[in-house]
């Protein structure tokens, strides 16, 4: 599936509450954690249109990303991809492009993941090594060879 990626505006913050909300919901359930306004603000109140790209597919909003630089490493504040696209391969595409972008720059990536979410198999799966474990989180580091 070919995919574009997109900078995010400030008129963008709406549209990716909405798809973050839905594409944690699981997760979220799974912690007894789901409280879709509580999610919805928390994304909001931090949203940073900088740092933000959608993701595209066939002309349509599938998926985010926020990716920070910092001095020695990138912090992947956000990986969204809409519910019904996960096992899709999309994620897997973004991530490439993250991972391309950090070895360009000769950093690591690192990330927090929920405990209990399924997003701990792809990271996993993508290379990211477990850092550190938090009450709700997982923390990953991903180093380029």
């Amino acid at each position: 599936m070919e995919i574009k990626i997109v900078p995010a505006t400030d008129a963008d913050g709406d549209a990716l509450a909405t798809l973050r909300v839905a594409a944690m919901r699981e997760s979220l359930e799974a912690v007894d954690r789901f409280e879709p306004q509580r999610a919805r603000d928390r994304f909001l109140n931090n949203f940073d249109p900088k740092t933000t790209f959608q993701v595209f597919s066939q002309s349509k909003l599938v998926g985010f990303y926020a990716l920070q630089e910092r001095e020695t490493y990138f912090w992947l504040d956000h990986l969204y991809v809409e519910a019904n696209r996960h096992g899709s391969g999309i994620g897997s595409q973004v991530m490439e492009i993250i991972k391309k972008t950090a070895r360009n720059q000769k950093k690591s990536i690192r990330l927090g993941a929920l405990k209990q979410s399924r997003a701990n198999d792809f990271y996993q799966k993508h290379g990211f090594v477990e850092r550190e474990q938090k009450e709700w989180d997982i923390y990953y580091e991903w180093i380029a060879n």
